[in-house]
């Protein structure tokens, strides 16, 4: 006999056999599942605009300052750049210096760094928000076979209480 699917909250809680759940149960359990998968999801998104966000940044470092570095200088040129205001609005602007760049290090603080650094301080972004969306793809994954255990038991619930149903509908007719 297979083992028998279990579904357990976070907190140390005991497992449960979903099987032995009445079907009202097993209709929280399974909105519960289906809110907290939306919720790990959107926030998989977030965390993945995130970091194509410090990618831009090491991108806009690699062209903007290092990459033309010499083209034009003397003339000042070669300085100017667009700075970015928003996602879409853009200023023109003009580099004192290539050796330095602020860095915005999270909730409006800004640092100056040097343009290797900030690169190193996105890749590290880069990298730890790469650990943190594996670990979120995990849960993501345990929750869609916890919901689709959930999903199964519960359609043979109402398969079985349908079959059931309909023989003593059926005696009471006739």
């Amino acid at each position: 006999m297979p083992p028998q699917p279990t579904s357990s909250s976070t907190g140390g809680a005991t497992p449960v056999n979903i099987n032995t759940l009445p079907i009202p149960h097993l209709r929280t359990l399974q909105s519960r599942l289906t809110t907290e998968l939306e919720h790990l999801t959107s926030s998989h998104a977030k965390l993945r605009a995130a970091q194509t966000k410090f990618r831009d940044c090491i991108r806009s470092i690699n062209e903007g300052v290092v990459g033309s570095g010499g083209k034009g200088a003397q003339d000042g040129k070669g300085n100017e750049i667009l700075v970015p205001l928003t996602s879409s609005l853009y200023v023109k602007g003009q580099l004192v210096d290539r050796e330095k760049v602020l860095v915005d290090v999270g909730t409006g603080f800004y640092v100056e760094k040097t343009a290797a650094k900030a690169i190193e301080f996105y890749d590290d972004k880069v990298k730890g928000l790469d650990s943190n969306l594996l670990d979120l793809e995990k849960i993501v994954q345990g929750k869609s076979t916890q919901l689709r255990a959930v999903e199964e038991v519960l359609r043979q619930k109402v398969l079985s209480g349908e079959a059931t149903a309909a023989p003593a509908a059926a005696a009471g007719a006739g």
